[in-house]
């Protein structure tokens, strides 16, 4: 049975309680991203931190910061736009330390995903990474030795009315609680509420009392981590628009953050709003043609199950593209699937359906009509009286193979539309600011469409305490996992999440689970997206190589390749053909030693040439084909919206420049003659924003006039 948790009211005594209450060793476990607790994090932190007798070990993913800039320039023209941004959002202090290198001696942090890049030369976080599925973090967190776990929760109501949601993260927390209790193991559960926090309903709802203590101090509220919108280039909408080919209307989507996230719901929108503009685009893109692609309206529309909630997604259920609504009993969905029931709407044809199948006995059961009522079907005021189904002064047999009976209940007791469904699952959210208030703000009827929940029944099919895997194999039809990586292997592995070094980049996550799935559905495809190239120190480099010394997903698991260039389906080929058909989505740079490499090793026939159409693979040709529809407002570098003015567009274009000239040094003279010949000067403000408006020193005066020369 449990127990009311302990309310206290200051961060302080909240820290003090749990450092009474585990005198030894502490292993905090934090959510991913934007659940953590940050001032009771900090608060805690601070006080091992001055205690060398104590020691804390942080076990947690995904730790976020406000960013500070690499340089003067940066972080001159950061400073007013994260204030702006950020507001009142507190750094994570062990973060902070983490990557200036100073955690203290009695402090470890083990991270099981990291900020893109952020850690890499950083030998602490390294050593502290553990590589693991998403599915095995709640395992994972308990072979470390977690003994309190601390989870920044929505809230509603005060005392005995208080109501708690796990908001933003759900995913791992329910079934770390499951495990302890089936290990007998002790955990301390703190929940620290964060009055910003927007209030998820259905699967993130908890009674307070799954919790331990539960801190209402306000000095926890704060400002969430707000993602800003990125750019989405002419390279990510190719790779959108053909993503976005290969979703079926009526399926399941899965996709990710960032600009190749917002080029496939952007892609999306214009298919299901502009189809004939949709194809006109595609067809430009696609040497082979479009034959077999989606390119057609939403008629069904789309459910969305993805470990991550994204800005896309919501953007796509206000497009009226993610509505297609599943409902959590097997048989009801498959008769959905099937087309038995035609749609949500509550007919005499959906009663039979439901007979013919077995789903009801004859007489009706309370627990037939417990169903019947909970998804809608019958009015909440029906009754069951032995075997006599009565509703006001209305009375029929329960036994609804009776013509009688059944025409009682379809003439009076009815419901009108399927209740109980969702059409968005997910495990974690994190967006930009309106994304959280748009949640915040949102009618309770629309919110309980999205369904936050445990990250063991999003990403697997097995049968857990989370869901049955019937249900979850039912409810996922035509399935499309978008997936990103970071290169692919000619014979199409995928290496997604660290460098052949043994570097970590960021992490396996929920990849190898969404891979897994995409095999084991009947219907079901993996598109694993990257940009044909990537930029590094030593120069452009493919970003489709030979091998690597590193993969995240074995070429067995290979099945769709998307880069801007094409769609590489490569499910069930041989090694032969998935080497050409990778080629063929390849910068056409890249594509001879490709072809050298692959014949060197016996991959390829001596005699085999990479055909004509293939051999325009490049980016001022994508350019030139998708412009005109940039110009047209179909694909604009912000379809969603941005946090930054014109002029700080203007500035960011000129300061990314400025800092990609930087490592390559023959770009860099050529700017610099460049810049110098034409003499241009920058607007004072822009000058000021940046530091350089009182530029005196010949290196302040040099970058001044290189700034000047590429707005």
């Amino acid at each position: 049975m449990n127990h009311p948790p302990l309310i206290i009211d200051r961060i302080d005594a909240a820290v003090d309680h749990l450092l009474d209450t585990l005198p030894g060793d502490i292993v905090l476990g934090l959510p991913l991203g934007i659940g953590k607790p940050n001032v009771f994090a900090n608060a805690l932190y601070r006080r091992i931190k001055a205690n060398p007798a104590r020691k804390l070990r942080i076990v947690t993913a995904l730790s976020l910061l406000k960013p500070s800039g690499h340089s003067d320039l940066e972080r001159h023209f950061l400073e007013p736009l994260v204030e702006r941004l950020f507001g009142d959002y507190p750094d994570l202090e062990y973060a902070l330390d983490l990557r200036a290198g100073k955690l203290p001696d009695n402090v470890e942090v083990r991270e099981f995903f990291m900020k893109t890049g952020d850690y890499l030369g950083n030998a602490p976080a390294q050593q502290g990474y553990i590589s693991t599925n998403y599915t095995f973090v709640a395992r994972d967190m308990a072979l470390q030795g977690m003994n309190v776990i601390a989870q920044a929760v929505a809230a509603r109501g005060e005392g005995a009315d208080l109501r708690l949601s796990l908001s933003s993260n759900p995913d791992v927390t329910f079934e770390v609680c499951e495990r302890y209790a089936q290990l007998g193991l002790p955990l301390l559960k703190v929940a620290v509420i964060n009055r910003k926090m927007p209030f998820m309903p259905n699967g993130a709802e908890v009674d307070p009392s799954m919790f331990d203590v539960v801190v209402s101090d306000p000095a926890a509220t704060h400002t969430l981590f707000g993602a800003p919108n990125n750019r989405v280039t002419h390279a990510d909408y190719a790779i959108g628009l053909h993503a976005a080919s290969l979703v079926e209307d009526g399926g399941t989507l899965q996709i990710g953050i960032g600009s190749l996230g917002d080029a496939i719901a952007q892609s999306l929108i214009v298919r299901d709003r502009h189809s004939a503009e949709f194809r006109r685009i595609l067809e430009s893109l696609s040497p082979d043609g479009i034959a077999g692609r989606d390119v057609g309206r939403f008629d069904r529309g789309l459910y969305g199950c993805s470990e991550m909630f994204v800005n896309g997604f919501l953007r796509l259920i206000e497009a009226g593209i993610i509505r297609r609504e599943v409902f959590a009993d097997q048989p009801l969905q498959e008769l959905l699937n099937s087309g038995r029931i035609a749609d949500e709407t509550v007919t005499p044809a959906m009663l039979s359906a439901l007979l013919d199948s077995g789903r009801l006995h004859r007489p009706l059961t309370a627990a037939d009509v417990a169903f019947l009522q909970r998804f809608g079907i019958l009015r909440p005021e029906v009754e069951l009286d032995g075997d006599v189904l009565v509703c006001g002064e209305r009375r029929c047999s329960a036994d609804l193979l009776q013509p009688a009976a059944f025409d009682a209940v379809v003439t009076h007791m009815l419901g009108t539309r399927l209740t109980g469904g969702v059409f968005m699952t997910g495990g974690f959210f994190i967006g930009p600011q309106d994304f959280y208030e748009r949640l915040r703000t949102m009618p309770a009827q629309e919110l309980a469409k999205i369904d936050m929940t445990r990250i063991d029944f999003i990403n697997q099919l097995y049968t857990t305490s989370a869901g049955p895997g019937e249900l979850k194999r039912a409810q996922r039809r035509k399935a499309r996992f978008m997936n990103t990586t970071m290169m692919v292997t000619a014979l199409g592995a995928a290496v997604s999440d660290a460098l052949d070094s043994g570097q970590v980049v960021s992490g396996v996550g929920g990849q190898y689970n969404f891979v897994a799935m995409a095999h084991a559905l009947p219907d079901a495809r993996l598109v694993m997206m990257l940009r044909a190239t990537h930029d590094n120190k030593d120069g452009l480099r493919s970003s489709i190589v030979w091998n690597y010394g590193h993969v995240t997903i074995p070429r067995h698991l290979r099945d769709i390749v998307v880069t801007e260039y094409g769609v590489a389906d490569l499910r069930g080929q041989p090694d032969g053909e998935v080497v050409q058909r990778l080629i063929a989505v390849a910068d056409s740079r890249f594509q001879d030693d490709l072809v050298r490499q692959a014949k060197a090793q016996g991959k390829l026939s001596a005699h085999y040439e990479v055909p004509e159409r293939y051999r325009n693979n490049l980016p001022q040709a994508l350019e030139d084909k998708l412009q005109p529809w940039s110009d047209a407002g179909l694909l604009t570098d912000f379809p969603f919206g941005t946090d930054f003015t014109d002029d700080e567009l203007r500035i960011v274009r000129a300061l990314k420049k400025l800092k990609h000239a930087s490592a390559h040094p023959a770009e860099l003279v050529q700017m610099a003659l460049r810049c110098f010949w034409e003499g241009k000067d920058a607007p004072p403000a822009f000058l000021e924003r940046i530091g350089l408006a009182d530029a005196h020193s010949f290196k302040d005066l040099f970058i001044r006039r290189l700034f000047a020369g590429n707005l």
